[in-house]
């Protein structure tokens, strides 16, 4: 639809208009001279002279902002905010007017908070436009040029210019819905991180190829208009409006819901802000107001987010969090999946189509049927002729009552729970089925009882049968299952049949592969060559520990033998080798999927050493050679927990169990303390490894190429994030994403690093992550 247009007289009324309400506004104004100055608690603004606005701090979290505001009404409103996404500044600053701009001392991590060139004065204008001078009095900075989340009367937002929401009524730092006026004539609302295309789109002002340079201006009456370069076209963006009022105050914000409002404040005492429009009066409209994993549903007017079934809030507190799966889920890599997992059913829900496969199918079952036979599937898009097979995260969901489409959502059926969202009008039946299920519950745990009982009685009667036919129990494999085993040496010289195949070597000893004799399961028998004067018992205690570790991900520690000044290790045997193998072989790289299931499945490993395990284990040599693949390609991580079993002094080595180079975390040369963020640097290396399929460090790569951790964030500073994966097939919103937790990850203060559920979470597509700053940066935070 065209810009629609208007008689000649009216456009040149309104823009004289205009042009006379900016210059009313600027007669009316303060001036600031070069060395003024403001501090948070004295002396904190400069008011315009008619008192309405003002310049300088204003409260924000647990700190102060910089920014323009209204002082005239008793709500403070922010209406600009100076270098809105840095951290929240203390009250002993002081904000200096200088001749090259606001500089703040001490600087707290900025160097200026307004930058200019050849500044001479300043002034705070009634209009709210916050200018500077140079000495002829051109100006040469305003802040009506450079707009975050507001628009006031007079101000115009120019081609290809944003505005961005504010990430909530209390934080004005950036939030995640924009408003662009785009250069083919369109005013559009996005989501941020997305492209300006239709796909993304959830407001338009319809006006595409409405003439060049069209221009976003609010006049003094409260009316948003869109004119073009000729100034000959305008559509009147809102409806109605209000005559200009001295007494009325005006401003359009983008709030932090992802809508854009007019509103108007009375200036009178008893005066309070009004909304005058909105573009949009339905809140679930914005796509991303409900996180990843979660859909939007309209109750009273009022956005309420759902999680997706089997999954729960990330933080009940912030909607925007998304959602989690309520247990983490086994992966896909063994077979049987129908007998594992089963498909919820979402009704009448719209969500974002990234399908990587679309299915001419007529039939739900059939879908349903389709995702369960399909490992990569997560979930599927049903629309009565299609099923558009999913990855997860799913996001920009909502319930559309006008719609039939179906979301179809693989749930692990050991961690499938109720759908919250469908039984809300379902309490009068709770009280009988919890009568029932107590019943069952009783009747189930007497049964249990009475059958321990029984196995425990047979037990004996079989041992006391074994003793009386004097039969002896061969080499105990049974108990492998529930304990570890002690060996004597000889026995795992026969096992491995005098230590022959030689599958592994490290600093701390030499694996070889044996053999047991009676079941024929496959070993791994690790020799320790550095082994401490321990005793008998201080080494099975540390043993004991090591034993009751039982994960996925972990290499299963089976046995041991302490024969004197011998000691010797049981494992699992991998018959796939190490990630190194796999990852740095040329033929036997994994696709993209698959190096994300493998980085997913090594942080659960590290997050049960950290927080889930009895006793918390520090890895303290994370590389992908003590990363182990078993016959399904499932990685599993090896060595960890053994460091006490080692001498002191093979921490001061370079390829230790203290750290291999080029994995090890800045703290050990600084003689910090260490914690689990040592094993967090280590794993932000491994995983820049893994989805850019190079080792960390190569030196038959150029000299500037050669450290992948030192050519990842310039490279993700500058947008050119294709030099880290050459010409190897990725997706290329999971690499941006996947790059900005390894940088996090490798952060050299240690606090800057995330925890391994963090890093968890944000594999999986759960939270948000936020921009991560330099790695030797000490000034940000998460």
């Amino acid at each position: 639809m065209l810009i629609t247009s208007y008689s000649m007289p009216f456009t040149v009324g309104f823009v004289l208009a205009m042009a006379f309400v900016v210059a009313q506004a600027q007669q009316m104004q303060s001036s600031i001279r070069l060395g003024s100055s403001l501090t948070p608690t004295t002396n904190s603004s400069w008011l315009s002279r008619s008192g309405v606005y003002a310049f300088g701090f204003y409260k924000q979290g647990n700190g102060y902002a910089v920014g323009i505001f209204l002082a005239g009404i008793p709500q403070t409103t922010i209406v600009w905010t100076a270098k809105r996404d840095d951290p929240p500044l203390s009250t002993n600053v002081t904000l200096d007017f200088t001749s090259g701009g606001f500089s703040l001392k001490p600087t707290q991590g900025q160097s200026f908070v307004i930058e200019y060139t050849s500044g001479s004065s300043a002034s705070m204008l009634d209009s709210g436009n916050f200018v500077i001078y140079n000495a002829r009095q051109d100006i040469v900075w305003q802040s009506f040029e450079h707009p975050t989340d507001t628009l006031l009367p007079g101000q115009i937002l120019f081609a290809e210019k944003e505005l961005f929401s504010a990430k909530s009524e209390s934080d004005h730092s950036t939030g995640i819905f924009r408003l662009k006026m785009q250069g083919d004539g369109n005013l559009v609302q996005y989501p941020v991180n997305t492209p300006d295309t239709a796909q993304y789109a959830y407001y338009s002002s319809g006006t595409y190829g409405g003439g060049k340079n069209v221009t976003l201006n609010f006049a003094a009456d409260g009316h948003l208009y869109l004119l073009n370069d000729t100034s000959s076209n305008i559509k009147n963006i809102t409806n109605g409006g209000l005559p200009a009022d001295q007494a009325t105050i005006y401003l359009m914000r983008i709030d932090a819901d992802g809508i854009f409002r007019l509103y108007s404040h009375d200036l009178n005492p008893n005066g309070s802000w009004s909304m005058v429009w909105e573009s949009s009066n339905d809140k679930c409209d914005p796509k991303g107001v409900c996180g990843l994993n979660s859909y939007c549903v309209l109750l009273d007017l009022e956005a309420e987010c759902r999680c997706l079934p089997g999954f729960v809030s990330a933080n009940q507190r912030n909607k925007t969090s998304g959602c989690s799966r309520n247990l983490v889920a086994d992966g896909c890599e063994h077979k049987n999946e129908t007998l594992k997992y089963t498909m919820e059913e979402l009704e009448s829900t719209t969500w974002e189509d990234i399908s990587y496969v679309d299915l001419t199918l007529s039939d739900k079952e059939a879908c349903k049927r389709a995702c369960l036979e399909d490992c990569n599937c997560e979930a599927a898009l049903f629309d009565d002729t299609s099923c558009k097979k999913q990855r997860l995260p799913l996001r920009y969901g909502r319930r559309q009552v006008s719609t039939s489409n179906v979301a179809l959502i693989k749930v692990a059926k050991s961690t499938t729970i109720p759908d919250t969202n469908r039984i809300v009008e379902k309490g009068s039946k709770r009280k009988g089925r919890t009568v029932i299920l107590i019943i069952s519950l009783s009747l189930a745990a007497f049964g249990s009882i009475l059958f321990a009982i029984s196995v425990i009685v047979l037990c004996k009667h079989n041992v006391w049968a074994y003793k009386r036919v004097n039969t002896p129990i061969r080499d105990s494999e049974l108990n492998e299952d529930i304990a570890l085993r002690p060996y004597t040496y000889e026995e795992l010289e026969k096992i491995t049949n005098n230590f022959t195949e030689e599958v592994g070597r490290g600093a701390s000893g030499t694996v070889y592969k044996g053999v047991i004799l009676a079941s024929q399961k496959p070993v791994a028998v690790k020799r320790l060559e550095k082994v401490a004067a321990e005793g008998e018992k201080e080494f099975q205690n540390e043993l004991k520990v090591i034993g009751k570790t039982h994960h996925k991900n972990l290499v299963r520690l089976l046995g041991y033998c302490l024969d004197g000044p011998k000691r010797l290790l049981v494992y699992e045997y991998m018959s796939n080798g190490s990630l190194a193998d796999v990852l740095f072989a040329p033929d036997r790289q994994p696709c993209w999927e698959e190096r994300m299931r493998i980085a997913r499945n090594i942080a659960r490993g590290f997050l049960y050493l950290h927080e889930e395990c009895d006793t918390q284990i520090i890895h303290c040599d994370i590389k992908p050679q003590n990363i182990l693949m078993d016959e399904y390609m499932c990685p599993k991580i090896s060595d960890f927990g053994l460091a006490k079993l080692l001498k002191a002094d093979q921490t001061r080595t370079t390829t230790g169990i203290r750290g291999t180079k080029g994995y090890v975390a800045p703290e050990w040369h600084r003689k910090m303390p260490i914690t689990v963020k040592a094993d967090v640097y280590s794993f932000g290396i491994v995983l820049l490894e893994i989805i850019c399929c190079r080792r960390n460090v190569d030196w038959s790569l150029p000299e500037e190429e050669a450290v992948l951790d030192e050519l990842a964030y310039p490279c993700f500073e500058s947008g050119e994030l294709g030099k880290l994966v050459g010409e190897q097939e990725v997706d290329t919103r999971q690499f941006e994403r996947m790059i900005k937790v390894a940088l996090w990850c490798v952060q050299d203060e240690p606090s800057l690093r995330p925890s391994m559920k963090k890093v968890l979470l944000m594999l999986e597509g759960t939270v948000e992550i936020p921009i991560p700053p330099s790695p030797n940066s000490i000034l940000s935070t998460i």
